[in-house]
């Protein structure tokens, strides 16, 4: 029988001869994307695209411009010149709302919940846009305004189960760990069932069990629920592990795109990352 050192090479070999995944179908295309502040660019004539079920990863240096090409896909920012096309519409400027409506759901960099409340109401937030009565008749909690709260709340024990956070489900937000919080800002973010959801550093801060929880949630979350997702990361290691293709940006300017094995062997990212000038 072959040892465990011996079955661990097999097993890394096999991970490293599997096909690479193949989309067909464009979910979202960014194209010529320009953003001032000023007279300062954050994003010079950026394009790319997302593929429908991919795990899209934005990457680059500090300050390259990644935050805000987020801002942009959910309309949190206009661009000055550029579109974006989400499932075959064209569009240039659209509100957060809008977007949240459209099925686009974001994550933050700063943990964005209400640290108030318990971790199952923060998740029930991502259930509002799905609400067919107003907050007035919601505020009733009878007849059918009760069962459609029960409904809702139904679907978001499902994602509580899901990402493993029963035993603080009616804590209250503020008390939990870092770690924690990123994963309940992850379940509101699933309660809007997008069909794209953009994450900002989902494992910045954490430790490294953390992150290994983290990555395995965000692919069962792509495989299980079909959920495209793009993301921004730092963690290298992370993004050419999960990742489908990867877009690099440097100084608001795209800088590569391709596999992460096209993207790790560009001498022009590696540059970048060191610190190399020219």
């Amino acid at each position: 029988m072959p040892d465990a050192s011996q079955t661990a090479a097999s097993d890394e070999q096999a991970a490293a001869e599997a096909p690479a995944r193949r989309f067909a179908e464009t979910l979202l295309e960014v194209q010529n994307i320009t953003l001032r502040f000023g007279g300062v660019k954050a994003l010079t004539d950026i394009s790319f695209d997302i593929k429908k079920g991919e795990i899209r990863a934005i990457i680059g240096p500090n300050g390259a411009g990644k935050s805000s090409m987020l801002n942009v896909i959910n309309g949190f920012y206009t661009p000055q010149e550029g579109t974006i096309s989400f499932k075959g519409k064209l569009r240039k400027a659209m509100r957060p709302h809008e977007a949240a409506k459209n099925g686009i759901a974001r994550t933050f960099q700063n943990i964005a919940l209400f640290k108030g409340m318990s971790t199952l109401d923060n998740i029930m937030t991502g259930r509002l846009l799905k609400m067919k009565s107003n907050l007035l008749l919601q505020a009733l909690y009878w007849g059918p305004n009760l069962r459609e709260e029960t409904e809702h709340r139904a679907f978001c024990e499902r994602i509580i189960d899901f990402l493993e956070i029963q035993a603080i489900r009616k804590t209250p937000v503020g008390k939990l760990p870092y770690g924690l919080q990123k994963r309940v800002e992850l379940a509101r973010a699933l309660a809007m069932e997008p069909e794209l959801l953009l994450l900002d550093e989902p494992m910045a801060g954490m430790n490294v069990e953390e992150k290994e929880d983290m990555c395995r949630f965000i692919l069962d979350v792509n495989e299980e629920f079909g959920t495209t997702i793009a993301l921004i990361e730092h963690d290298m290691g992370v993004v050419m592990d999960i990742s489908d293709r990867v877009v690099v940006l440097d100084y608001g300017r795209k800088l590569a795109d391709g596999t992460p094995d096209e993207v790790r062997g560009n001498q022009a990212v590696i540059d970048a990352y060191l610190g190399v000038s020219h």
